[in-house]
């Protein structure tokens, strides 16, 4: 029951497993303080925010079994069913494009004007919702560094077509869903493993400067919303708004539509306002923050997504400084144990998915911190193993299992060590 915890590199495994248990333990308990706020307001609070955290519990222990089992086999046997993981996401991203744009499926709801989850029935209860997005992150690190495993696939321009399809065909059926946040964090982790494969510096630059070319054409073809998302790191300064609303061409690009500033705090800029002021809060006591289910963005509906996307902002408000010093801390805690695994293992496929997998988690928790607080534009990604979500928690816990597989099984290799 406990051979997870043999092999190799245990300390380094116990550390980051506890840093993993932590965070997820923080997690339900902000969602919690959430749903059971010290002043209870009839016109602030739901009957379903009381219950997320019932919700996560049981997510937990789905992740937990996620986590057990990417550790019954060596993790190399994932890498051979690689392709085929990925090839069976691919399939259900491209069941709810045929939900979206096709033929109308009882089992892939719009949500906020999206099709990213298929939902099933039993009995007329509902399951959880199973989001491929999350999914597809996991199955495509996994193919992507059983690919890379060759030197050949990587070395010359041409062959990084291979792996160039590997993620360009998810991110435009995630795209299309639409999923802008997913589809932003796959080309900085294909970068990531790239590098640590060893490709070319000057073949990862033309990819860059490949993806700068092409960013006006995905501009022009986003809808007016995911424009609002991106540009509300700018949009956050008064003289930007007061000329966007003074040109109307300016304010087109920005948005798409003519700009409006009292529309952009009241509907565009809403969740962004809020969350900086949630998160300033928590360090007008010294600090430390209001205190656990106290506040008034846990008292009342100040912050919709604050059990989601915006979490950090609670945290912050909440426990202030001190507290997001300690959360952070846990997630330097889970990158290091990363490159550490990474570092200690001399097999190219194990070494390339433990990079794949910190860089996974390291670019989320850069992403999502830095949206709560206006340095990066909304983009809808989780902050992982704390944000509310079966999917994410259940991706999560599983990465972190890859995690313990490749530092505790011993490194493939066909003579001894030099």
């Amino acid at each position: 029951m406990y051979n997870f915890l043999k092999g190799r590199i245990v300390a380094v495994r116990l550390c980051l497993l506890a840093a993993a248990l932590m965070l997820i333990a923080i997690g339900i308990v902000t969602i919690y303080a959430v749903g059971h706020p010290a002043e209870v307001s009839p016109a602030g609070q739901t009957e379903e925010l009381g219950t997320l955290w019932k919700k996560q519990l049981l997510f937990a222990a789905i992740g937990a079994i996620g986590f057990i089992a990417a550790n019954l086999v060596n993790y190399r046997r994932f890498g051979a069913a690689s392709y085929w993981i990925y090839a069976f996401v691919l399939l259900l991203l491209g069941l709810l494009l045929v939900g979206r744009y096709l033929i109308e499926l009882p089992f892939v709801p719009e949500i906020n004007g999206a099709h990213r989850w298929i939902k099933f029935k039993i009995a007329g209860r509902n399951l959880p919702a199973i989001q491929p997005s999350e999914i597809c992150k996991l199955a495509y690190i996994l193919a992507l560094a059983w690919y890379l495993r060759y030197r050949s696939n990587y070395r010359n321009f041409g062959a990084l077509v291979g792996p160039f399809a590997l993620t360009v065909l998810p991110m435009i059926l995630i795209l299309l869903e639409p999923d802008l946040g997913t589809v932003l964090l796959m080309m900085p982790i294909f970068l990531t493993m790239l590098f640590i494969a060893g490709a070319k510096a000057k073949h990862l630059l033309l990819i860059i400067l490949l993806a700068f070319l092409v960013s006006p054409i995905l501009w022009y073809k986003m809808r007016p919303y995911q424009r609002t998302r991106i540009s509300s790191v700018l949009l956050q300064n008064s003289w930007i708004r007061k000329k966007a609303a003074a040109y109307p061409t300016l304010g087109k690009i920005l948005v798409g539509r003519n700009f409006n500033s009292k529309q952009w705090k009241n509907d565009w800029g809403y969740h962004l306002v809020r969350s900086k002021y949630a998160v300033a809060s928590g360090g007008t006591n010294h600090a430390k923050g209001y205190g656990f289910r106290q506040g008034p963005f846990i008292k009342y509906n100040f912050l919709p997504a604050r059990h989601n996307d915006f979490i950090f902002a609670i945290i912050a408000h909440q426990w202030g400084m001190w507290g997001c010093l300690g959360l952070l801390a846990l997630f330097v805690i889970i990158i290091g144990c990363g490159l550490e695994i990474a570092a200690s293992n001399t097999d190219p496929f194990g070494r390339l998915l433990a990079v794949g997998i910190t860089a996974m988690f390291t670019i989320q928790l850069i992403v999502n911190v830095s949206m709560t607080v206006g340095l990066m534009p909304i983009t809808g990604l989780t902050l992982p193993l704390v944000s509310y979500g079966g999917s994410s928690l259940l991706v999560s816990s599983a990465s972190i299992g890859l995690l313990n597989n490749v530092g505790r099984c011993r490194p493939f290799g066909v003579a001894r060590k030099a």
